[in-house]
């Protein structure tokens, strides 16, 4: 019998087209190279801005754009407390790039005024706009031999107002407890340092994975990271540089847009590790 996966791309704001693209050469790319990773499996790929669309997808990627902004348009949508139970109760796996990543972590620091709501699911707290602005975007080769495989040539990332992975949260539960609780920090300007949390406690009772780090960036060249905040050096990338890959059990985030570059590789192995979620039966399908 079969069965029918369908992932969909979040598209509130960012390069869903381009995610959509990638994805459908992904499918391509296995097609060819793996076959078997697809036997009795169909994939469609879809646009997702309502909550009866979310239902009916299995996998989701939340692009890149302006997380602020993304949060709110979520919330007047109805679409931030299902996002929630997707990747929290459901735990279907999720992929969020650069402003994705941020809605994803469980707290987040240098936000705006007013702090924002996030969808949580990654135990880390990651600073918003590490690099600088718009103005101050870079693309870098990065070494990405633990997600892609030793021996693999360099990966052509782009950075737009990147977010970095600042700290791996151990006990996030605690650590939520202490902060606002609601997703909602303070604001900026009434207290600069306080870090605005996502909703915790909403997990279900499967137990949670450890974080993973699978790329780290370090500025080697001109030009690269020039806008970077000096002052904050992340203290989870141990002296290997800014964290910018990070996996734990169903969620997966990157502060850079693969989307962007035309280069499959990460998206290939994206899918396919949500068609071995299939295989080993994590991941029970809507369309079967």
């Amino acid at each position: 019998m079969t069965k029918h996966l369908t992932v969909g791309v979040l598209a509130l704001q960012g390069g869903v087209v381009e995610h959509l693209n990638l994805l459908l050469r992904a499918a391509t790319h296995l097609q060819s190279s793996s076959p078997k990773s697809l036997e009795g499996v169909e994939l469609s790929f879809t646009e997702v801005r309502t909550t009866p669309q979310l239902s009916q997808c299995d996998a989701l990627i939340i692009p890149g754009g302006e997380s602020t902004t993304m949060a709110i348009v979520a919330r007047r949508l109805g679409l931030l407390d299902p996002l929630r139970d997707f990747v929290k109760i459901q735990h279907k796996p999720v992929w969020g790039t650069c402003a994705g990543l941020v809605m994803l972590a469980e707290q987040a620091s240098a936000t705006k005024q007013g702090g924002q709501e996030l969808v949580g699911g990654l135990d880390v707290r990651v600073q918003r706009n590490r690099y600088g602005t718009q103005l101050q975007s870079f693309v870098a080769e990065l070494d990405l031999g633990a997600l892609l495989g030793d021996g693999e040539p360099p990966f052509r990332a782009v950075f737009i107002r990147a977010p970095v992975v600042e700290e791996v949260i151990v006990d996030v539960e605690n650590d939520n407890a202490a902060g606002t609780g609601s997703g909602r920090g303070q604001g900026q300007d009434q207290d600069q340092d306080r870090d605005h949390v996502g909703e915790g406690g909403r997990g279900g009772k499967k137990a949670k994975a450890d974080v993973e780090v699978l790329g780290f960036f370090r500025a080697e060249r001109e030009g690269e990271g020039e806008g970077r905040q000096q002052d904050q050096t992340p203290s989870g990338g141990q002296g290997k540089g800014d964290i910018v890959a990070v996996r734990q059990g169903n969620v997966f985030g990157t502060s850079f847009h693969p989307e962007l570059t035309g280069d499959v590789r990460i998206h290939v192995w994206w899918l396919g590790q949500v068609l071995d979620a299939v295989r080993h039966g994590e991941l029970v399908l809507n369309g079967v």
